[in-house]
C-alpha cells in the first residue's frame, strides 16, 4: 500500500515512521522542512493534566506511556525527558490548583504535594518567589525537544524506507481507483490513502474532499489559536523540569537555553505586528524571568516567537476516516507533542490492517456530521495555571 502523509510536523512525522516500520510505502509532504511549523513554537510539555474527558485523558495518558517506548527505539540524540514538572500557586491560584490535583488523584494520576525546599531540589536553577503559598509536583510529566524529536523521528522513518518532498499540496482527489495529491508545482502524487495531518490548514484541504473538520481558523490579533514563546539564551540555566508558576512558565531546552510562556500575554499578540524586543510585552517577560532567577543581576537574553495552535473547534482530537468508503485519513490535535507516539502507532495500524483502535474511536471526524459548529465550539483560550 502507497500512503501520502500530508503535513511534515510531528503528527504526521510519526504516523509517516509507524507506518514505514509497518512495511508500507511512504511519502511525507510538506511546504517546509519537517518539524519546521506549528511543531517549531510548542511548549512541548508532555502530559494529560487538564483532558476533562475521561477518552481524552486515557488518550494522554497512553502518549505518556509511549513517549518512554519511543525513545528506546530512536537513535541519535535525546529527545524526551521524564523530568516531571512542577506547579507553584500564590493566594490567587491556590484554590485552583488544589481543585486540579484533588481531582486528578481522584482518576490515579501522580500528583502530590512538596514543600518549597523539595520543589527547589527538583526545579533546580530557579529561585521560589515568597509569594508562592502552595507547590505540586507531576512526577511522571515531561518535555520534549520538539526538533529533534522530529529529527529523530523522521530519521527512523526514512531507514525504514519512507521518502519525502517539499512543495505546497493545492489538490486532493479520492475517488474509487485510489487518491491523488496536486502539488504547486504540478507534480501529481497517487497512492491508496492519504493521512492529512496538516494542522491549521486541515479545514481548508479537508473540504477539497468533501469532510467537515471544523478548526479554530482565526489567527488574528488575541486569537486563542497565537501563542507566544520566549527563547532565554542567557543565562544559562540547569533548570531540571516543566514549571509552572503565576505568570510564566518554563521549560528546559538544549545548552542551558530555557523556553518560557506568558499565557496572560498571548491577547495582546498581533501575528501582522509582532512584539518587538524592546517592547512592553519583552519587558513583561524578561521581568518575570528575572524574578524567578537565583541572581537577579544576569541580564536575560530572550527571543520572542509566534506560534500558531491547531485547534478543533471541540477542543478534541481528530483522527479517522469520514466515512467507510473515504481514503483520506484525518488527524489533527492542539495535543500533538503529548499524543504523536501513540496516535502514530494506533493510526498507522488502523491503516495498514483496518482493524479499529479502541483508544481511537471517541476522536473520529463523523461526529461532526449534521453538527452545527455553534453547538460544539469550546472555549479554548489558555489563561490559568497549568492550562496549555
Amino acid at each position: 500500500m502507497k500512503v501520502i502523509v500530508i503535513g511534515a510536523g510531528v503528527l504526521g512525522v510519526s504516523v509517516a515512521r509507524h507506518l514505514a516500520l509497518a512495511g508500507e510505502e511512504v511519502l511525507l509532504l510538506d511546504q517546509g522542512d519537517a518539524g519546521t511549523g506549528t511543531t517549531a513554537t510548542t511548549f512541548a510539555w508532555v502530559n494529560s493534566y487538564r483532558r476533562l474527558a475521561p477518552d481524552y485523558h486515557r488518550l494522554g495518558l497512553a502518549g505518556m506511556e509511549e513517549h518512554a517506548r519511543v525513545a528506546e527505539q530512536l537513535r541519535g540524540v535525546p529527545s524526551y525527558f521524564p523530568s516531571g514538572a512542577l506547579q507553584w500557586a500564590d493566594s490567587s491560584s491556590e484554590q485552583w490548583l488544589a481543585s486540579n490535583v484533588e481531582r486528578l488523584q481522584s482518576v490515579g494520576y501522580a500528583a502530590r504535594w512538596v514543600t518549597s525546599e523539595e520543589a527547589t531540589r527538583i526545579a533546580g536553577d530557579v529561585r521560589i518567589p515568597a509569594t508562592i503559598t502552595s507547590i505540586a509536583h507531576f512526577p511522571h510529566e515531561g518535555y520534549v525537544l520538539p526538533d529533534l524529536f522530529v529529527s529523530n523521528l523522521w530519521a527512523d522513518a526514512e531507514q525504514h524506507g519512507a521518502k519525502s518532498a517539499i512543495d505546497k499540496v493545492v489538490a486532493i482527489d479520492d475517488r474509487p481507483g485510489g487518491v491523488s495529491v496536486t502539488l504547486a508545482g504540478g507534480e501529481v502524487c497517487t497512492g491508496d490513502r492519504v493521512v492529512l495531518a496538516a494542522g491549521r490548514w486541515t479545514e481548508r484541504l479537508a473540504a477539497q474532499v468533501g469532510i467537515d473538520v471544523p478548526m479554530v481558523t482565526d489567527f488574528g490579533r488575541g486569537s486563542q489559536t497565537v501563542g507566544l514563546l520566549g527563547y532565554a539564551k542567557s543565562p544559562e540555566l540547569d533548570l531540571h523540569c516543566v514549571i509552572h508558576s503565576p505568570g510564566l512558565n518554563l521549560r528546559p531546552a538544549a545548552g542551558g537555553h530555557t523556553v518560557l510562556q506568558a499565557l496572560d500575554l498571548n491577547a495582546e499578540v498581533d501575528p501582522v505586528d509582532p512584539p518587538s524586543a524592546d517592547g512592553d510585552i519583552a519587558k513583561t517577560i524578561t521581568q518575570r524571568f528575572t524574578a524567578l532567577l537565583a541572581d537577579p543581576s544576569r541580564a536575560p537574553e530572550i527571543d520572542l516567537r509566534i506560534g500558531f495552535r491547531s485547534l478543533p473547534v471541540d477542543g478534541h482530537t481528530v483522527a479517522g476516516y469520514a466515512s467507510p468508503r473515504s481514503r483520506v485519513y484525518c488527524l489533527v490535535s492542539h495535543s500533538g507533542v503529548t499524543l504523536a507516539p501513540i496516535l502514530g502507532r494506533l493510526v498507522a495500524a488502523e491503516i495498514a490492517t483496518d482493524q479499529e483502535q479502541d483508544l481511537l474511536r471517541a476522536f473520529r471526524p463523523t461526529r461532526f456530521i449534521g453538527v452545527r459548529r455553534s453547538d460544539i465550539e469550546a472555549p479554548q483560550r489558555a489563561t490559568a495555571l497549568g492550562e496549555q
